[in-house]
């Protein structure tokens, strides 16, 4: 069939787009992750400045489409400020950011959903906030909010793709290319759709996986 031809005569470009992809999703779920926490807290911290930080954060880079993001790092920054990114840089800074203002959200649901009680016990055993919120608060929130998180790796996965625009050697960047060569717009796009899906739907059964395992842990 034509489809796996192509793919096997490019497929240098198809798996330098592959393991940019992931490279690309990795950093941003991992630097989303650490940043979401931190927005997390901001937003429910005692002090108004910071809540207001953090809800400004959350409401800008949710409210505000990925494209225009990635445009504003990479164009906006170099002729505004002279701050200068390389492609695979502005990508993964753009989908670090837009990353963390949803995990945020998702870390807020699942501190805030913790049992107060527990807070309470802590505290009484003369662990301070600080401590009670790493070993006995974030512990349970993070488990309970681990599909929601899976969730937005998926989803970064297929956002990732946004970043060709740049010149990023992506999944997307590379079909075009392939698009460009051979004239045939067809074959490279459905090649680029079946590997997402892929990437997709193996992550989501083995997050799924994961889960399970999780819950049935739990219930020894």
């Amino acid at each position: 069939m034509k489809i796996f031809d192509m793919f096997w005569e490019y497929r240098d470009y198809f798996f330098v787009g592959l393991k940019n992809t992931l490279l690309l999703a990795a950093i941003a779920v991992v630097g989303g992750f650490i940043l979401g926490i931190i927005i997390s807290l901001l937003r429910m911290s005692r002090w108004s400045i910071l809540r207001f930080i953090g809800t400004a954060w959350v409401e800008i880079f949710r409210g505000t489409p990925m494209l225009v993001q990635l445009l504003i790092i990479h164009y906006g920054f170099a002729t505004a400020f002279n701050i200068k990114f390389t492609v695979f840089e502005s990508g993964s800074l753009t989908l670090i950011l837009n990353s963390s203002a949803y995990l945020a959200e998702i870390f807020r649901a699942g501190i805030q959903g913790v049992d107060r009680g527990q807070t309470e016990a802590a505290r009484s055993l003369g662990m301070t906030g600080p401590m009670t919120m790493r070993h006995i608060v974030l512990p349970q929130a993070l488990k309970s909010v681990l599909p929601a998180i899976g969730n937005e790796f998926v989803t970064v996965i297929k956002e990732s793709s946004i970043v060709y625009v740049i010149g990023a050697g992506e999944i997307m960047y590379q079909t075009n290319t392939i698009i460009t060569m051979t004239y045939d717009g067809m074959t490279p796009n459905l090649i680029a759709a079946i590997m997402y899906f892929v990437l997709t739907f193996t992550l989501s059964k083995i997050l799924n996986a994961f889960e399970r395992k999780l819950s049935n842990r739990d219930k020894r």
